[in-house]
Formats: C-alpha cells, structure tokens, sequence
C-alpha cells in the first residue's frame, strides 16, 4: 500500500524508471491519467509513458519546459501552457475521448481549456507503463535526458473519463471510482535507482 507514500527519483539524469501493471482486458476509447510531482528539473521530463508495440507514444504525459505540458494519445500530441511552478507538488490530470476526440487537462484541481486530439482512435491494450522515462520503443529507447527526477505520487490510470467533480476529488485525494491503476494497489516494480518514501509534507 503506497498510500501518503512516494517514489523518490534520486539521481539526474538518471536510467531509473518503475514499471506498472495494469490489468488491461480491452483497448481504450476513454481513459483518464492522474499524478502529483515534485520536481526542480527546468528541462524535458516524461512523467506518465503507456507504450504499445505499435505506438511508443501510445499515451505520454510530458513536460519539455517549466511552463508547459504536453499530452500525447497515439503518437499525436496537444500542449497547454501552464504558469511556470512555485516549486511545489503539481497534480495533473488528462482525460480523453475517442468519439469527440476531446483532450482534457486539470492542473491543481482547475481545468484548462479542452482540445481535440486524435478522433475516432483507439489506444491498444498490450502496453508497457512506465513512470520515469520516456519510451522509443516497447519497453525501452530512454533517452537519459528526458528522464525524470524527483518525487511522484498518486498515480492512477482509469478507462473513463472522469467528471469535473471526480478530477477535484482527485486533487484533494479524496474517494474515487475503481481505477486500471490505482496508487493504494499498485502493482510495480523499480528498475534502477528510486526509492519508496513517506510523503515529506501534504
């Protein structure tokens, strides 16, 4: 149980990444990402990668400046631009719809404006999840300088986009639905350099 727990990235650039198991029965026509990080990092950090064999870039969550975050569903990718952080713990979530093709992105509680990104696509269930790295291929092809350091938590994945009032619930950790990945149970393993911490502060 990983609760007011955190995987601490400890070195930079690093080769580290945790491996996540979901148990994924079908492809994806919603899905909605969730998790708070903790970093000082001013360059290109991946924070969420779902890899297929067909896809590397299947579902990422990334962050190439201090100022902006760019959500990827099957290769192709929508960016909002965020103020730049105090250094603080940042919660974002991103959902997304298949029949609209509308990306949805919530940072601290607060949604920003929806785009549309890859309509009528389906995201393919045989994934490798990783926080940490970014994938180039299945699996693999890190390029150490878009690696992550410092702390995450509160990583969830679902196969629903969430309401309004479940992406604020998110934000507060308050009760939420039955998630593909839940932080409580997750089920993962730490490849390289990361260390599991309680949470320095809420």
């Amino acid at each position: 149980d990983l609760y007011r727990k955190v995987f601490v990235f400890r070195k930079d650039p690093s080769d580290a990444y945790v491996v996540l198991r979901a148990r994924l029965e079908q492809p994806l026509h919603n899905f909605t990402v969730c998790l708070r990080s903790y970093t000082d990092l001013s360059r290109p950090h991946s924070l969420f990668s779902y890899a297929t064999k067909a896809q590397d870039n299947e579902i990422l969550l990334f962050k190439p400046k201090a100022e902006e975050y760019r959500f990827y569903v099957g290769g192709k990718f929508v960016t909002f631009r965020v103020p730049e952080g105090r250094r603080d713990w940042e919660h974002v979530c991103a959902s997304w719809e298949s029949a609209t093709g509308i990306a949805e992105f919530w940072l601290n509680g607060k949604p920003w404006p929806r785009k549309g990104l890859q309509r009528g696509y389906t995201v393919g269930a045989t994934a490798a999840i990783l926080l940490g790295q970014e994938q180039d291929s299945f699996g693999g092809g890190f390029d150490l300088y878009n690696s992550f350091s410092g702390e995450l938590t509160d990583v969830y994945l679902w196969d629903t986009g969430l309401s309004p009032d479940k992406m604020r619930a998110a934000f507060l950790s308050l009760r939420l639905p039955p998630a593909l990945l839940a932080w409580k149970s997750l089920s993962y393993e730490v490849k390289g350099d990361v260390v599991v911490k309680p949470r320095l502060r809420e």
